[in-house]
């Protein structure tokens, strides 16, 4: 079975104010054409389909535009789960009246996560889509109280969902969560409240074959190369000018073995950081990419910004070397201030007394004894 794999479309969103509107329509375009190009059975998006809760009308038609496409012009299955952007509500309200044996869309989280069964050549695979939901939600959901971090609503939810999978079935899980391990963006939304430790250990998906994850912007594999982070089809932030956008083109055999292709995704506004003097950065071809200018000059250059946009008229940001420099000098003490969740706090100080960043097991090990002081000061 082939499954086209991608997240984090965040319809509706702007680069520094300048809408993406187009830049969207031709990514969904290459996600249609992958489709019918690559004969795919199941497209799975794994949550953020919007930006924001109450998405732009814009975003809304481009998405059912989109929906109608797939439904229309090929014969893939639709599997889609609401990320933490997104409305849980307005995503399962997608559900309503569509075909339950094409598709399964999850938006609001359940005690009851039933899959969708597709068959092959080779006998059943399920999918079982488990939308985001806070910490909260799922104490209610579940009637437990004892829910107080985003792994212990992740492994109640994959428990719910592993309980309605058939033996012997292949096992497809749709989350969109925050995997321990893995690398992020600036530009993601945390997962939990200040202070909260946002990371799950990749074991919670035990048994499953293959993991379509969302909320991390940079394509990667995490603990395992089953366990995939697709990584949005648009770079949102300078941080990600250096990332190839991609979506994962997954095969599963006979007996749950995956193979996966990498598609990149071509923008039609790349994202890019320019390093130079400002006499030279005017030298450059027009472009309409998304520009930070990085300026080597000695000393400030009058009209900087206007003189670039001459060149690049979506330029966004302009600054100096020099105090770029500056800034990663005190970056220790002044990213430690600005810091919310803990466990990165504890990352920055390892990497600075040692040269090297936590490993897997080091990182579950502080979250759980991050989770149990915070279990006893809530008893306290």
């Amino acid at each position: 079975m082939r499954i086209l794999h991608t997240a984090d479309l965040h319809l509706g969103r702007q680069f520094n104010g300048i809408p993406l509107d187009a830049d969207h329509a031709a990514i969904l375009d290459q996600i249609v054409s992958a489709i019918t190009s690559r004969d795919v059975d199941v497209l799975v998006i794994a949550g953020d389909i919007f930006d924001r809760a109450a998405p732009p009308t814009s975003a809304v038609r481009q998405f059912n535009g989109f929906l109608a496409r797939v439904a229309s012009e090929t014969d893939a299955a639709v599997v889609m789960i609401a990320g933490n952007h997104d409305s849980g509500d307005r995503i399962a309200s997608m559900a309503i009246m569509t075909d339950t044996r094409r598709a399964l869309i999850r938006g609001a989280i359940s005690a009851d996560e039933k899959p969708l069964l597709l068959t092959d050549a080779h006998g059943p695979v399920a999918f079982t889509g488990l939308p985001f939901a806070y910490e909260y939600a799922a104490r209610e959901c579940f009637s437990d109280e004892a829910l107080h971090a985003p792994e212990d609503v992740l492994a109640a939810q994959v428990a719910c969902g592993r309980r309605n999978i058939p033996d012997g079935t292949r096992w497809v899980v749709v989350s969109h969560a925050f995997v321990a391990g893995a690398s992020s963006s600036e530009s993601e939304r945390p997962l939990t409240r200040v202070g909260g430790i946002e990371t799950v250990s990749s074991a919670v998906f035990e048994g499953a074959h293959y993991v379509a994850l969302g909320h991390l912007h940079r394509p990667q594999s995490v603990g395992a190369p089953h366990i995939r982070y697709s990584g949005s089809p648009l770079a949102f932030g300078f941080d990600e000018s250096d990332c190839q956008k991609s979506m994962s083109l997954v095969e599963i055999d006979a007996v749950g073995q995956t193979t996966i292709e990498i598609i990149p995704f071509t923008p039609i506004r790349q994202v890019r950081v320019l390093k130079g003097r400002h006499a030279e950065l005017l030298l450059a071809d027009r472009s309409d990419d998304f520009i930070k200018a990085v300026l080597t000059d000695d000393a400030p250059v009058i009209d900087g910004m206007k003189r670039i946009r001459d060149v690049f008229p979506n330029a966004c940001e302009l600054i100096y070397e020099r105090d770029e420099q500056a800034q990663e000098v005190k970056s220790l003490t002044g990213r430690a201030l600005a810091v919310a969740n803990p466990v990165e706090v504890i990352g920055d100080f390892v990497e600075h007394v040692r040269d090297e960043g936590f490993s897997e097991k080091e990182l579950e090990v502080v979250a759980s004894e991050l989770g149990r002081l915070r279990e006893t000061e809530d008893v306290q």
